[in-house]
């Protein structure tokens, strides 16, 4: 019999809270994070808010040795990677051999590479600091983590936009089941700035980027009208269910069934996006050996993107059919905004904290459920990527 591949230690920044309690209570309670942005300038833009982590001192977590050749997104997913360490009991568990890091990371060392590039043609390459250097690459994130604890096993990035995360946790799956590592730590992060907000902005897909819009991040919503960017970092210590039971790690939940299909024309109408969101969850039931009506609550990719949430909607009702409107479905963006890399591992969280709670996140369809027993979580990136994870409670 295969091993199971379960989840013992959370650690969380998000914009509703950080640590996996204070997070949870938040979004249980209905907190948002929105706020107008601080980090850079918004004058040029009509949109001013986003989901920021205002009250983030990494030194709590890291102490301040090195810190200053961190950029923002390594000092999130290391401050994130120390609470899922801490929290699953794994200092001083494993061999440095044994242990790495999976983590989900696009967009977050993109304005480490514009500030490097631009300081190099304005100051000539002689005059750039070689010590920023190690930022400007996407693997960088990963690194600090493997770096800050020693790790000295698999150590890879995932970079899948939106489904970063989501993908992150069965690549590492997969290395566990081939007994490459015996643990790791697998998350994402993404950080605000000022270059991919421009991005978003100049592609009208925020929220109150077309004049007459207001700001508003509301999912399934008629109101919606595009999405609020927020940021953060989530990290889980994932390992075999023989080595943490060995060690008496607390069992939060397991990785029970994944699927993942691409759509080659990102700008395809309704349907062929539907057929990709729909296969990846067959996939993922299918690992699982589940049936549609086995599913407790649905975690949903929908972001207050008109199509997105369209989307979401018809493959809930394609793939779930008579029983769709009886399971719960929530969309944290709601609350956390949309935070790229980040997202998928935040709905991994809250899907393993509505397990060991009992407890479902506030609900935007469905009537809700007594017993948490198996939750699926959907993602889609706008590259093209459909991602669906399992996470069922411990056997």
């Amino acid at each position: 019999m295969t091993d199971r591949i379960v989840i013992t230690g959370i650690g969380i920044i998000s914009p509703i809270g950080t640590g996996k309690e204070n997070f949870w209570q938040n979004l249980l309670a209905g907190a948002n994070g929105f706020r107008p942005i601080t980090l850079f300038d918004t004058v040029r833009y009509r949109t001013k808010l986003a989901a920021e982590i205002t009250d983030f001192n990494p030194k709590i977590y890291l102490g301040s040795k090195g810190l200053r050749y961190f950029d923002r997104v390594s000092l999130l997913i290391t401050s994130a990677a120390k609470l899922a360490v801490q929290d699953g009991n794994l200092e001083g568990i494993y061999q440095p051999d044994d242990v790495g890091a999976v983590i989900g990371s696009t967009f977050g060392s993109i304005n480490s590479i514009s500030s490097f590039d631009l300081e190099a043609l304005r100051e000539g390459p002689n005059y750039v600091s070689p010590m920023d250097f190690p930022n400007t690459v996407l693997n960088a994130p990963a690194a600090r983590v493997a770096i800050q604890f020693e790790m000295k096993g698999l150590n890879s990035t995932i970079s899948n936009a939106e489904t970063s995360s989501l993908d992150a946790m069965q690549y590492a799956a997969d290395f566990l089941r081939l007994n490459r590592v015996k643990a790791l730590l697998v998350g994402g992060a993404y950080a605000l700035t000022p270059d991919t907000y421009w991005g978003f902005y100049e592609s009208k897909a925020l929220s109150g980027s077309v004049e007459g819009d207001e700001e508003i991040c509301a999912p399934f919503d008629s109101l919606h009208n595009g999405i609020i960017l927020g940021e953060g970092a989530a990290v889980m210590s994932v390992e075999t269910e023989s080595f943490a039971k060995n060690r008496g790690a607390h069992i939060y939940g397991q990785i029970s069934g994944y699927g993942n299909v691409f759509n080659p024309n990102p700008e395809s109408d309704d349907s062929e996006w539907i057929n990709a969101g729909r296969r990846a969850i067959k996939q993922a039931l299918d690992e699982a050996n589940l049936k549609p009506e086995d599913i407790s609550l649905i975690l949903s990719g929908a972001n207050s993107s008109p199509k997105m949430d369209r989307v979401q909607t018809e493959i809930i009702k394609e793939v779930f059919g008579p029983v769709a409107s009886e399971i719960p479905v929530s969309a944290l963006k709601a609350q956390t905004g949309e935070c790229l890399d980040a997202t998928g591992a935040f709905q991994t969280v809250a899907a393993l904290m509505a397990i060991n709670s009992g407890q479902l996140p506030p609900i935007v369809k469905g009537k809700g459920s007594a017993e948490i027993k198996h939750v699926l979580i959907t993602g889609s990136s706008f590259t093209g990527n459909s991602s669906a994870l399992i996470i069922s409670a411990p056997a």
